[in-house]
């Protein structure tokens, strides 16, 4: 489903950026996982562009020395316990806190779920799922004791409506939905908020770097799967950039009371998560299998 980034949902420009950096009484210590490229990279380039204290985490990174300029690449592999400890600890002890969490590593599996193994599920989930779980686990301990904080979770439309041949992807993104809802009512004695991030399809390196199930590859749905794939990644490559996310992850730190969610992307793709709920789940069904074009 076409779903290029865009506008938030209840309509209304993003402000300007003097317009934020008005907002910002003194800039924040800001941690972006996946930051290497896509999401991740346009909002740590766009947040440090307001003097916020940028670290943004990649598994090839290397810890940086004193005269490093901001934003801040640190080296993470969020699917590793140790890994995700020694990077929020460095941030801790250069910044002695961290205001905003942005959870946004992960990356796509393609397949039927026919034909991904519990191996591949698995790996999907520990970086997109559980990779997210490590490292608010992490950060939440000073978040707490400062009584201060805000955790962003980017999920996807595809964490509101299941995608053909991205089940996995779909599941550890409807995952993240959960989560984040949950994780709302656990943390506001603490004054921390949660907000989820939806955004649609946008054009970025994620589409070249899906990985496609094995078994997939040779199977009786790999014709189907290559016709409905080709229409994802068609609507992907006309995406909006990322920048637009920035833009509005940059909307969401400078607000003093953010939304539990902000749906990204042009009218059409938030009517459709507003048909879902409308229409009998037969009809919606049907009109999600027609626009991937499966008989």
């Amino acid at each position: 489903m076409k779903t290029a980034v865009g506008a938030e949902p209840t309509g209304g420009s993003n402000p300007s950026p003097s317009a934020i950096k008005n907002k910002m009484k003194k800039p924040k210590v800001i941690l972006i996982t996946g930051a290497s490229s896509g999401i991740g990279r346009a909002c740590a380039l766009y947040l440090s562009s307001f003097g916020h204290h940028v670290y943004g985490t990649s598994r090839r990174a290397e810890f940086p020395g004193e005269t490093a300029s901001f934003p801040v690449m640190i080296p993470m592999d969020v699917t590793s316990e140790e890994s995700v400890s020694k990077a929020v600890r460095f941030i801790l002890e250069k910044e002695g806190r961290i205001d905003v969490l942005i959870n946004n590593a992960g990356y796509g599996l393609a397949g039927a779920v026919e034909d991904t193994t519990y191996e591949e599920a698995l790996q999907q989930f520990e970086t997109n799922f559980f990779g997210a779980h490590r490292v608010i686990k992490h950060v939440l301990p000073s978040m707490r004791e400062r009584k201060s904080g805000m955790i962003i979770n980017i999920s996807s439309i595809a964490g509101l409506i299941g995608l053909p041949f991205q089940p996995f992807y779909s599941a550890s993104k409807f995952a993240l939905e959960g989560l984040s809802e949950a994780l709302m009512h656990e943390v506001k004695p603490f004054n921390i908020k949660v907000v989820l991030v939806e955004p649609g399809d946008l054009k970025t390196e994620f589409t070249d770097r899906r990985t496609i199930a094995k078994l997939g590859l040779h199977s009786p749905y790999t014709e189907q799967m290559k016709i409905t794939l080709a229409v994802a990644e068609r609507d992907e490559r006309q995406g909006a950039p990322p920048e637009e996310v920035a833009r509005t992850i940059a909307r969401i730190i400078s607000s003093t009371n953010p939304k539990p969610r902000y749906r990204t992307g042009p009218f059409y793709e938030k009517l459709a998560v507003f048909l879902k709920r409308l229409l009998p789940e037969r009809v919606f069904l049907w009109a999600i299998r027609k626009y991937y074009r499966i008989p």
